[in-house]
């Protein structure tokens, strides 16, 4: 074999090991990202089963005599601003201010409900009513799963993000043009403690 032909052969040969290479660290990035997305539409999953039972709770709730219009009121005005963003798209997942309003809307239902829970405690009709109760107890399983499914997406999205960054993935990950995806945070609410009040 002439020289001409062994260099064109390594040559060929570094070609296909770099496109191997190159392959098999694209897939790998795209098996994650399909895990982060994942994880995410569980995450909507359940922030959709809270949406569609709060109209029969409030329906519940409203036939009590005298009941406070105005909690009402802010439950079904945070639902309307909160359903809007219940499906961020995959893209929206890497936007920090798209992700933050999904998080500020979501959190505004979330201390809504609380707020009614609270009230629904001077009403002794409602905390004997087994329609409400029941309401209630799915309720609180939705937040329990709201919850668990947020710490699973920030797990999926942070091993994406880590293997993005990490050498020679980063150079990849920067040819294809993938960004890290945003993490759930603590809520505001969060950094203090719970006022309470007793009339």
């Amino acid at each position: 074999m002439k020289k001409g032909h062994i260099i064109l052969l390594v040559v060929i040969l570094l070609i296909i090991i770099l496109a191997g290479w190159f392959i098999g660290r694209y897939n790998t990035i795209q098996k994650e990202k399909v895990n982060v997305e994942t994880a995410w539409a569980q995450v909507q999953n359940v922030y959709q089963t809270r949406y569609d039972l709060i109209p029969n709770l409030v329906e519940t709730v409203q036939g009590a005599a005298n009941f406070e219009k105005s909690t009402l009121t802010q439950v079904t005005e945070a639902r309307s601003r909160a359903g809007g963003n219940i499906n961020l798209t995959s893209e929206s997942l890497t936007d920090p201010q798209a992700f933050q309003a999904f998080q500020q809307s979501q959190a505004g239902l979330s201390d809504a409900l609380s707020r009614l829970m609270v009230v629904v405690e001077r009403y002794p009709e409602l905390k004997a009513n087994q329609n409400f109760l029941t309401f209630q107890a799915q309720l609180e399983g939705i937040e329990n799963r709201i919850r668990t499914e947020r710490m699973r997406y920030n797990d999926s999205a942070k091993k994406f993000n880590q293997l993005i960054v990490t050498f020679p993935n980063n150079i990849i990950a920067s040819i294809i043009k993938v960004k890290p995806f945003q993490f759930f945070q603590a809520e505001d609410s969060a950094q203090k403690a719970p006022k309470v009040q007793f009339d």
